[in-house]
Protein backbone atom coordinates (compact mmCIF):
# COMPACT_ATOMS: atom_id res chain seq x y z
CA UNK A 1 0.00 0.00 0.00
CA UNK A 2 3.13 2.48 1.21
CA UNK A 3 4.56 1.62 -1.92
CA UNK A 4 1.56 2.11 -4.40
CA UNK A 5 1.27 5.81 -2.43
CA UNK A 6 4.94 6.30 -3.03
CA UNK A 7 4.95 5.52 -6.75
CA UNK A 8 1.59 7.53 -7.42
CA UNK A 9 4.07 10.81 -5.46
CA UNK A 10 6.73 9.96 -7.93
CA UNK A 11 4.44 10.15 -10.76
CA UNK A 12 2.85 12.98 -9.79
CA UNK A 13 6.22 14.85 -9.13
CA UNK A 14 7.44 13.70 -12.72
CA UNK A 15 4.39 15.24 -14.47
CA UNK A 16 4.38 18.79 -12.49
CA UNK A 17 8.16 18.80 -13.46
CA UNK A 18 7.52 18.11 -16.52
CA UNK A 19 4.36 20.55 -16.79
CA UNK A 20 6.28 23.37 -15.38
CA UNK A 21 8.55 22.61 -17.85
CA UNK A 22 6.66 22.85 -20.68
CA UNK A 23 5.57 25.67 -19.85
CA UNK A 24 9.21 27.37 -20.67
CA UNK A 25 8.47 25.74 -23.91
CA UNK A 26 12.10 24.63 -24.07
CA UNK A 27 12.57 23.45 -27.68
CA UNK A 28 12.13 27.05 -28.56
CA UNK A 29 14.52 28.71 -26.07
CA UNK A 30 16.86 25.97 -27.10
CA UNK A 31 16.84 26.59 -30.63
CA UNK A 32 17.22 30.80 -29.38
CA UNK A 33 19.80 30.07 -27.46
CA UNK A 34 22.43 28.27 -30.15
CA UNK A 35 22.55 32.21 -31.05
CA UNK A 36 24.29 33.03 -27.90
CA UNK A 37 27.39 31.34 -27.81
CA UNK A 38 28.72 31.73 -31.44
CA UNK A 39 28.15 35.41 -30.63
CA UNK A 40 29.99 35.24 -27.87
CA UNK A 41 32.71 33.08 -29.50
CA UNK A 42 32.64 36.08 -32.45
CA UNK A 43 32.64 38.95 -29.36
CA UNK A 44 35.88 37.32 -27.79
CA UNK A 45 37.88 36.21 -30.90
CA UNK A 46 38.04 32.51 -29.66
CA UNK A 47 36.72 30.64 -26.65
CA UNK A 48 35.34 33.30 -23.73
CA UNK A 49 35.68 31.85 -20.24
CA UNK A 50 33.34 28.87 -20.08
CA UNK A 51 32.22 30.06 -16.13
CA UNK A 52 30.66 33.30 -18.62
CA UNK A 53 29.01 31.02 -21.08
CA UNK A 54 27.90 28.81 -18.53
CA UNK A 55 25.86 31.77 -16.47
CA UNK A 56 25.32 33.79 -19.79
CA UNK A 57 23.47 30.68 -20.64
CA UNK A 58 22.26 29.73 -17.49
CA UNK A 59 20.31 33.46 -16.92
CA UNK A 60 19.07 33.92 -20.88
CA UNK A 61 17.96 30.21 -20.65
CA UNK A 62 15.69 31.40 -17.20
CA UNK A 63 14.23 34.57 -18.40
CA UNK A 64 13.40 32.93 -22.09
CA UNK A 65 11.63 30.23 -19.87
CA UNK A 66 9.82 33.13 -17.62
CA UNK A 67 9.23 35.24 -20.58
CA UNK A 68 7.53 31.68 -22.22
CA UNK A 69 5.55 30.60 -19.30
CA UNK A 70 4.38 34.60 -19.16
CA UNK A 71 3.12 34.06 -22.50
CA UNK A 72 1.38 30.13 -21.65
CA UNK A 73 -0.87 32.53 -19.18
CA UNK A 74 -1.67 35.74 -20.81
CA UNK A 75 -2.89 33.10 -23.66
CA UNK A 76 -4.48 30.66 -22.08
CA UNK A 77 -7.82 31.58 -23.67
CA UNK A 78 -6.22 31.00 -26.90
CA UNK A 79 -4.53 27.83 -26.61
CA UNK A 80 -7.73 26.48 -25.43
CA UNK A 81 -9.53 27.27 -28.91
CA UNK A 82 -6.46 26.01 -30.83
CA UNK A 83 -5.57 22.60 -31.69
CA UNK A 84 -2.43 22.61 -32.06
CA UNK A 85 -2.08 24.27 -28.78
CA UNK A 86 -4.94 22.76 -26.36
CA UNK A 87 -2.96 20.38 -24.64
CA UNK A 88 -0.77 22.87 -23.00
CA UNK A 89 -0.22 22.99 -19.30
CA UNK A 90 -2.81 25.93 -18.45
CA UNK A 91 -5.55 24.68 -21.14
CA UNK A 92 -5.21 21.16 -19.99
CA UNK A 93 -5.24 21.75 -16.28
CA UNK A 94 -2.42 20.62 -15.13
CA UNK A 95 -1.03 23.94 -13.88
CA UNK A 96 -3.26 26.54 -12.50
CA UNK A 97 -2.64 30.25 -13.68
CA UNK A 98 -1.97 31.80 -11.15
CA UNK A 99 0.96 29.40 -10.58
CA UNK A 100 2.24 29.46 -14.00
CA UNK A 101 2.38 33.54 -13.82
CA UNK A 102 4.52 32.99 -10.17
CA UNK A 103 6.98 30.85 -11.74
CA UNK A 104 7.35 32.97 -15.01
CA UNK A 105 8.26 36.15 -12.87
CA UNK A 106 10.52 34.10 -10.30
CA UNK A 107 12.32 32.28 -13.44
CA UNK A 108 12.94 35.93 -14.86
CA UNK A 109 14.03 37.71 -11.43
CA UNK A 110 16.39 34.73 -11.27
CA UNK A 111 17.60 35.25 -14.38
CA UNK A 112 18.24 38.56 -14.43
CA UNK A 113 19.86 38.52 -11.23
CA UNK A 114 22.39 35.49 -12.29
CA UNK A 115 23.50 37.67 -15.26
CA UNK A 116 23.57 41.21 -13.66
CA UNK A 117 25.74 39.66 -10.75
CA UNK A 118 28.40 37.39 -13.09
CA UNK A 119 28.19 38.63 -16.15
CA UNK A 120 27.54 42.25 -16.57
CA UNK A 121 24.34 44.74 -16.26
CA UNK A 122 24.39 45.77 -19.48
CA UNK A 123 23.53 41.81 -20.94
CA UNK A 124 20.97 41.87 -17.82
CA UNK A 125 19.34 44.59 -19.14
CA UNK A 126 19.09 43.57 -22.75
CA UNK A 127 17.42 40.30 -21.40
CA UNK A 128 14.72 41.81 -19.44
CA UNK A 129 13.80 44.10 -22.07
CA UNK A 130 13.50 41.39 -24.48
CA UNK A 131 11.40 39.71 -21.51
CA UNK A 132 9.10 42.64 -21.22
CA UNK A 133 9.18 43.20 -24.67
CA UNK A 134 8.16 39.93 -25.03
CA UNK A 135 5.09 39.89 -22.75
CA UNK A 136 4.05 43.26 -23.29
CA UNK A 137 4.34 44.43 -26.69
CA UNK A 138 4.08 40.80 -28.39
CA UNK A 139 1.90 38.91 -26.22
CA UNK A 140 -0.75 41.58 -25.46
CA UNK A 141 -0.80 43.76 -27.73
CA UNK A 142 0.70 42.81 -31.36
CA UNK A 143 -0.17 38.92 -31.58
CA UNK A 144 -4.08 39.73 -31.07
CA UNK A 145 -4.19 43.36 -33.18
CA UNK A 146 -2.28 43.30 -36.29
CA UNK A 147 -1.04 40.78 -38.92
CA UNK A 148 2.34 41.79 -38.17
CA UNK A 149 2.76 40.60 -35.08
CA UNK A 150 5.46 38.42 -35.41
CA UNK A 151 7.65 40.81 -37.92
CA UNK A 152 7.81 43.18 -34.96
CA UNK A 153 7.43 40.58 -31.74
CA UNK A 154 10.45 38.71 -33.28
CA UNK A 155 12.91 41.19 -31.68
CA UNK A 156 12.09 39.82 -28.77
CA UNK A 157 13.48 36.37 -29.63
CA UNK A 158 16.03 37.86 -31.30
CA UNK A 159 18.32 39.19 -28.37
CA UNK A 160 20.27 36.24 -27.32
CA UNK A 161 23.25 37.34 -30.04
CA UNK A 162 23.20 40.56 -28.50
CA UNK A 163 23.08 39.39 -25.15
CA UNK A 164 26.02 37.10 -25.80
CA UNK A 165 28.29 39.93 -27.83
CA UNK A 166 27.65 42.53 -24.65
CA UNK A 167 28.14 39.63 -21.83
CA UNK A 168 31.85 39.18 -23.07
CA UNK A 169 32.24 42.76 -24.79
CA UNK A 170 30.46 44.73 -22.38
CA UNK A 171 28.54 46.88 -25.39
CA UNK A 172 26.44 46.34 -28.47
CA UNK A 173 28.49 46.00 -31.27
CA UNK A 174 27.92 45.98 -35.60
CA UNK A 175 28.31 42.45 -35.84
CA UNK A 176 25.90 41.66 -32.63
CA UNK A 177 23.09 44.01 -34.86
CA UNK A 178 23.77 42.08 -37.77
CA UNK A 179 22.81 38.91 -36.01
CA UNK A 180 20.20 40.26 -34.42
CA UNK A 181 19.02 41.43 -37.98
CA UNK A 182 19.68 37.85 -38.77
CA UNK A 183 17.36 36.12 -36.32
CA UNK A 184 14.32 39.20 -36.40
CA UNK A 185 14.37 38.56 -40.71
CA UNK A 186 14.53 34.33 -40.36
CA UNK A 187 11.49 34.83 -37.82
CA UNK A 188 8.60 35.66 -39.84
CA UNK A 189 9.30 33.12 -43.12
CA UNK A 190 9.20 30.67 -40.10
CA UNK A 191 6.35 31.23 -38.06
CA UNK A 192 4.40 32.08 -41.61
CA UNK A 193 5.04 28.78 -43.02
CA UNK A 194 3.55 26.96 -39.29
CA UNK A 195 0.93 29.37 -40.35
CA UNK A 196 0.27 28.19 -43.61
CA UNK A 197 -0.56 24.85 -42.31
CA UNK A 198 -2.68 26.00 -39.17
CA UNK A 199 -4.25 28.76 -40.59
CA UNK A 200 -7.91 27.32 -39.18
CA UNK A 201 -6.30 27.34 -35.82
CA UNK A 202 -5.44 30.72 -35.66
CA UNK A 203 -8.67 32.10 -37.47
CA UNK A 204 -10.92 30.27 -34.77
CA UNK A 205 -8.74 32.04 -32.32
CA UNK A 206 -9.35 35.28 -33.30
CA UNK A 207 -5.72 36.14 -33.99
CA UNK A 208 -4.73 37.84 -37.03
CA UNK A 209 -1.84 35.90 -38.15
CA UNK A 210 -0.62 37.21 -42.33
CA UNK A 211 -3.02 33.87 -44.23
CA UNK A 212 -6.11 34.70 -41.69
CA UNK A 213 -5.49 38.35 -42.81
CA UNK A 214 -4.22 38.68 -46.27
CA UNK A 215 -4.56 34.66 -47.48
CA UNK A 216 -2.35 31.78 -48.36
CA UNK A 217 -0.87 33.57 -51.43
CA UNK A 218 -0.07 36.61 -50.55
CA UNK A 219 1.66 35.18 -47.00
CA UNK A 220 3.82 33.17 -49.28
CA UNK A 221 5.21 35.99 -51.04
CA UNK A 222 5.86 37.42 -48.27
CA UNK A 223 7.54 34.80 -47.07
CA UNK A 224 9.44 34.96 -49.87
CA UNK A 225 10.52 38.58 -50.02
CA UNK A 226 11.41 38.14 -45.84
CA UNK A 227 13.64 34.89 -47.13
CA UNK A 228 15.56 36.94 -49.52
CA UNK A 229 16.34 39.83 -47.28
CA UNK A 230 17.54 37.09 -44.68
CA UNK A 231 19.61 35.71 -47.04
CA UNK A 232 20.98 39.52 -48.02
CA UNK A 233 21.65 40.57 -44.46
CA UNK A 234 23.49 37.01 -43.73
CA UNK A 235 26.18 38.47 -45.89
CA UNK A 236 26.63 41.29 -43.73
CA UNK A 237 28.93 40.09 -41.52
CA UNK A 238 31.84 38.78 -44.01
CA UNK A 239 31.14 42.13 -45.60
CA UNK A 240 31.69 44.32 -42.34
CA UNK A 241 34.83 41.95 -41.93
CA UNK A 242 33.70 40.09 -38.81
CA UNK A 243 33.84 36.85 -40.36
CA UNK A 244 35.94 35.27 -42.98
CA UNK A 245 35.36 32.29 -45.75
CA UNK A 246 33.99 29.78 -43.93
CA UNK A 247 30.94 31.24 -42.29
CA UNK A 248 30.68 33.30 -46.36
CA UNK A 249 30.60 29.59 -47.64
CA UNK A 250 27.90 28.08 -45.25
CA UNK A 251 25.83 31.53 -45.79
CA UNK A 252 25.89 30.90 -49.56
CA UNK A 253 24.76 27.33 -49.29
CA UNK A 254 22.32 27.62 -46.31
CA UNK A 255 20.82 30.93 -47.79
CA UNK A 256 20.77 29.51 -51.11
CA UNK A 257 18.73 26.38 -49.88
CA UNK A 258 16.20 28.70 -48.14
CA UNK A 259 15.58 30.27 -51.23
CA UNK A 260 15.03 27.07 -52.91
CA UNK A 261 12.72 26.00 -50.12
CA UNK A 262 10.86 29.77 -50.47
CA UNK A 263 10.57 29.68 -53.88
CA UNK A 264 9.31 26.29 -54.15
CA UNK A 265 6.28 27.00 -51.28
CA UNK A 266 5.38 30.61 -53.35
CA UNK A 267 4.98 28.42 -56.79
CA UNK A 268 3.10 25.54 -54.69
CA UNK A 269 -0.37 24.74 -53.83
CA UNK A 270 0.75 21.40 -51.64
CA UNK A 271 1.00 21.87 -47.65
CA UNK A 272 3.94 19.87 -47.74
CA UNK A 273 6.01 22.61 -49.39
CA UNK A 274 5.35 24.90 -46.28
CA UNK A 275 6.18 22.19 -43.91
CA UNK A 276 9.35 21.64 -45.67
CA UNK A 277 10.65 25.20 -45.38
CA UNK A 278 9.45 25.32 -41.28
CA UNK A 279 11.02 22.43 -40.62
CA UNK A 280 14.37 23.55 -42.70
CA UNK A 281 14.82 27.26 -41.36
CA UNK A 282 14.93 25.76 -37.94
CA UNK A 283 18.13 23.61 -39.51
CA UNK A 284 19.00 26.81 -41.12
CA UNK A 285 19.27 28.76 -38.12
CA UNK A 286 21.09 26.15 -36.39
CA UNK A 287 23.91 25.73 -38.80
CA UNK A 288 24.34 29.56 -39.62
CA UNK A 289 25.36 30.10 -36.26
CA UNK A 290 27.32 27.32 -35.81
CA UNK A 291 29.22 28.43 -38.93
CA UNK A 292 29.69 31.57 -37.05
CA UNK A 293 31.08 30.01 -34.31
CA UNK A 294 33.69 27.65 -36.56
CA UNK A 295 34.89 30.99 -38.60
CA UNK A 296 35.11 32.90 -35.01
CA UNK A 297 37.16 29.95 -33.73
CA UNK A 298 39.50 29.43 -36.75
CA UNK A 299 40.57 33.06 -37.12
CA UNK A 300 41.58 32.80 -33.23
Amino acid sequence: MQGAIAGRRVRGLREAVLAYLSLTKPRIILLLLIATVPAMILAEGGWPSPWLILVTVAGGTLVAGGANAMNCYFDRDIDGVMLRTQGRPLPSGQIEPERAAVFGILLGGIGFVTLEAFANLLAASLTLGAFAFYIVVYTLILKRTTSLNIVIGGAAGAMPPVVGWAAVSGEVGLPALVLFGIVVLWTPPHFWALALNHESDYKRAGIPMLPVVLGREETKRHILLHSLALVAVSLLLPVAGATGVIYLSAAIVLGGLFLFYAFRLWLSTSTRAATDLFRYSIIYLALLFVAVAVDGLAGA
